[in-house]
């Protein structure tokens, strides 16, 4: 089981009521949860921060979820992308994991579903930086 307490996530979206009761409920969690409300704010943040998955959500103003994505993808090729959308959103949260997000989750969702999804997206990193490490020590040889 993953320890909680070394997974950093990045919460992104615009309702700042929702997004910061959510970073409070993950820190009562032991999980270290900072947060943002827009894409903008998010890229600025993982240029400085070490961030292991964001939760993204799809619908906000400025640059939108799947164009933030796009993004992190890019600049951050490891960073787990966990898409949150609304009912009406789901055909966008497929697209979004076509361009590389880990999963998505319907809003409202279970707190407790949201914490499983992001064990298993931190799972998938630390499995992926580990074989990059193997590679890189078997090409150091």
């Amino acid at each position: 089981m993953t320890q909680l307490e070394e997974v950093r996530v990045l919460l992104v979206d615009d309702e700042v009521e929702f997004v910061d009761t959510l970073a409070k409920r993950m820190k009562k969690r032991k999980l270290k949860a900072s947060s943002v409300n827009s894409g903008e704010d998010a890229l600025e943040f993982l240029g400085q921060h070490p961030t292991d998955v964001v939760i993204l959500d799809v619908k906000m103003p400025g640059i939108d979820g799947i164009q933030t994505l796009r993004e992190i993808k890019q600049q951050y090729p490891l960073i787990e992308v966990i898409m949150l959308t609304g009912h009406a959103n789901v055909e966008v949260a497929i697209q979004g994991m076509e361009i590389g997000a880990f999963d998505y989750l319907m809003k409202p969702m279970a707190i407790d579903d949201l914490v499983y999804k992001i064990q298993d997206a931190y799972k998938k990193k630390a499995i992926q930086e580990e074989k990059i490490g193997e590679r890189l020590k078997a090409s150091a040889v």
